[in-house]
């Protein structure tokens, strides 16, 4: 087969962190079906350099330096989402144009939608874009919450334009969950010339193995209970949720459990995360060399999300560790697990979710088996072989064309 294009916002390598872990399982699969060649940006350094250039075929890492202001300023003049202009490189567009005028490229993949500026217009081969989920939504979210509100709605207007303007170019638009993608048709303002397909997470579940890691020794060394919530924390989902479990949900936990300690792990927290380290039942970890021990020393994890778009990784992650996963309806979106069996969804109201971590604190064999159910339920059901089957039929090359129809 002739070569694949796959242009990436980010180098996906090590796939530490949402986005890139997706990019990271696509790329394998692309890879196992013929020469890959990669672009994507770096934004301070070139991690993961050395195993992307084992992978691909030939790469181009475009440095991300471009100030966010002056993205901003491009974007007003231009017309254009800031989320675009941030990730604009005319390194990456030559590299681009030179890599297709020189290979033998039958098709191109997109991963996330600002990456859909780089497919020129008389690209022939088949066109496959991953927006994963429905970033204007989530601008548009912002905006509702009455987060700078003039800039957030006008990136969501205008990011609702260009998600439309790729589905109309694309052979096939993924999304990541049955809503996302339902989300997605309903602002579509021409949905019926769209070809959307889903395609969910996977997890590794022999990386993420409660048999193969230990618990942290110094929460194993603490009494708790220990409540534990991972992610990129610089994140503004990421950053609201673990602040709403410091200020709304701990102070219920602490006056039932005393001794109860909420662990913030992932690289980058807040300057108004770091404000509560080492308050009373709060550490800040910040980034570390393995989540898998506070996943493992936690008597939960938590997953209060407020805004969510998407599989949420870290949840799979929980349950691939056999960890009880408390999770508000958002969090849980994308992943068809039962609520009292495979994890414990609440609404994120602090009093009902404190409710119900004591009624699982205090019935721990419960605990365990809706753990065991959750271990059981991934791999069952989001293996990343089995998710990225489909992607060979999407490019026409044979097999199932199709994992699920949106």
């Amino acid at each position: 087969m002739g070569g694949v294009l796959f242009l990436a916002h980010r180098v996906p390598f090590p796939p530490d962190r949402g986005d890139r872990i997706r990019a990271h399982h696509l790329l394998k699969a692309l890879a196992r079906l013929g020469p890959v060649h990669v672009g994507c940006f770096a934004e301070s350094d070139r991690a993961g350099e050395a195993a992307l250039a084992q992978l691909a075929a030939s790469y181009c890492i475009a440095p991300r330096t471009k100030p966010l202001p002056l993205a901003g300023i491009e974007a007003v003049l231009a017309g254009k989402p800031v989320s675009l202009t941030a990730f604009h490189s005319r390194l990456l567009a030559d590299w681009v144009r030179h890599t297709i005028a020189t290979r033998d490229i039958e098709a191109i993949v997109v991963f996330s939608g600002q990456m859909g500026q780089y497919i020129p217009a008389d690209f022939s081969g088949r066109v496959v874009i991953d927006l994963c989920d429905v970033d204007s939504a989530k601008f548009a979210s912002y905006a509702d919450a009455g987060e700078r509100v003039w800039l957030n709605a006008r990136e969501a207007r205008l990011l609702a334009a260009e998600e439309e303007r790729l589905g109309q170019r694309a052979d096939a638009t993924i999304l990541i969950s049955e809503a996302e993608a339902a989300l997605y048709r309903s602002r579509l303002t021409a949905p019926g010339g769209v070809n959307v397909q889903v395609i969910g997470n996977g997890i590794d579940a022999g990386f993420f193995d409660p048999a193969a890691v230990s618990p942290h020794p110094l929460l194993a060394s603490l009494p708790g209970p220990h409540f534990t919530f991972t992610g990129q924390m610089d994140y503004r989902p990421n950053e609201q949720a673990a602040l709403w479990v410091i200020e709304a949900l701990m102070p219920r936990l602490r006056a039932r459990f005393p001794e109860a300690l909420f662990h913030v792990v992932g690289r980058n927290p807040t300057g108004k995360l770091m404000a509560h380290h080492g308050t009373p039942g709060v550490q800040v970890w910040g980034e570390v060399p393995d989540v898998r021990p506070f996943i493992a020393a936690a008597d939960a994890v938590l997953a209060p999300l407020l805004i969510a778009r998407g599989v949420q990784n870290k949840v799979l992650e929980a349950m691939a560790m056999a960890r009880s996963v408390l999770l508000t309806p958002d969090a849980a979106t994308g992943i068809a697990a039962t609520d009292a069996e495979h994890w414990l969804v609440s609404p994120p109201d602090p009093a009902a979710m404190a409710e119900r971590i004591a009624d699982l604190l205090a019935a721990p064999q419960a605990s365990a088996r809706i753990g065991t159910a959750a271990r059981r339920f991934v791999l069952e059901q989001h293996g990343w072989e089995a998710m990225l089957a489909p992607l060979a039929g999407l490019l026409g090359k044979g097999g199932q064309s199709v994992r699920h129809a949106a």
